[in-house]
């Protein structure tokens, strides 16, 4: 069907919906196909951009697949080069070093096309989060995340064996369908991507944050803020790790707190932390929050049910 014929179908069919349904329902129908026009207007914009940009030699998938935006558009259509499974795999392989931190592991077990609800992917974590629950949720909530960037036809997420010491059966993970911060009518500035589980509860709003506050060398450590919560990040060779600024031994700042080797230690208190280990201590245990960092950008997740009612 040409163009034009196209364009005169859709004018056809909101004419018939405003008759039949009345003049409000005809007017979020003719927003509906607005935002679609802009989604795809921006898609092709963007793609004409990346190959006039592209170095001599590139390859033009490979140009294409690289931006988000264009890439759900090819995954929307059945034009992307790579399966389900390939990006999957690639989305769990950037989550690894963050769930090492948490002794674990990821793999896949199986993927079920049949549903209704859409494509269900079922993952079996292996290690343990040393039974604390905000470990847990913020090993889950990340993997969802880079899920769903690279496999967002992906419906549901059922994830099995968390938590040694948790036997109860896991929920589903719900995969929210994801849309790049930039791309037309996409969230509130400062909100991020969004993803649930089950629907139910606060979701887990993800943050990109500005690479001047970032630690810069190995071992640095800093607070930031970030949507009104204090974070400590802490630079450690080959990864960046964020948690809630609180000492669960004293209640106080970890601003000031000395990095020695892997613990970090309380300036107040003197009680002592595992960066790595998901901020195992004696005398309690730090709140991990989910962190991303790909491609020169970093993303942290602030459920408001893991860092609770204030910074």
């Amino acid at each position: 069907m040409a163009g034009q014929d196209t364009g005169e179908r859709i004018a056809a069919l909101l004419d018939e919906l405003g008759d039949k349904a009345g003049p409000e329902v005809r007017d979020t129908a003719d927003e509906l196909v607005r935002c679609v026009v802009e989604f795809y207007g921006e898609g092709l914009a963007r793609t004409v951009r990346l190959l006039r940009a592209a170095p001599g030699g590139a390859d033009p998938i490979e140009v294409l697949t690289a931006d988000e935006l264009v890439s759900d558009l090819l995954i929307l259509h059945d034009l992307h080069p790579e399966d389900t499974m390939t990006r999957v795999g690639r989305a769990l392989d950037k989550v690894r070093p963050y769930l090492g931190s948490h002794a674990g592991d990821v793999e896949v077990a199986g993927l079920d096309t049949e549903p209704a609800e859409g494509p269900t992917l079922r993952l079996r974590l292996r290690g343990s989060c040393d039974g604390c629950p905000s470990s847990t949720q913020t090993v889950r909530w990340t993997i969802e995340e880079a899920v769903s960037r690279l496999a967002p036809e992906i419906a549901l997420i059922e994830v099995e064996g968390v938590a040694e010491d948790t036997p109860q059966e896991q929920p589903l993970l719900q995969i929210l369908p994801h849309r790049p911060d930039d791309a037309p009518d996409g969230p509130p500035a400062g909100d991020g991507g969004r993803v649930s589980v089950n629907g139910e509860g606060d979701p887990a709003h993800w943050h990109t944050v500005a690479r001047p506050t970032l630690p810069v060398h190995d071992r640095d450590t800093g607070v930031i803020d970030v949507a009104g919560h204090a974070l400590l990040l802490v630079r450690l060779p080959g990864n960046l790790y964020a948690y809630r600024d609180h000492c669960p031994g004293c209640g106080g700042s970890l601003h000031d707190a000395l990095l020695e080797a892997e613990l970090l230690r309380c300036a107040r208190c003197a009680a002592t932390f595992d960066v790595r280990r998901a901020g195992r201590g004696e005398r309690g245990h730090l709140e991990p929050v989910p962190l991303l960092e790909e491609d020169g950008s970093v993303r942290v997740a602030l459920p408001g049910e893991l860092l609770g009612a204030g910074p």
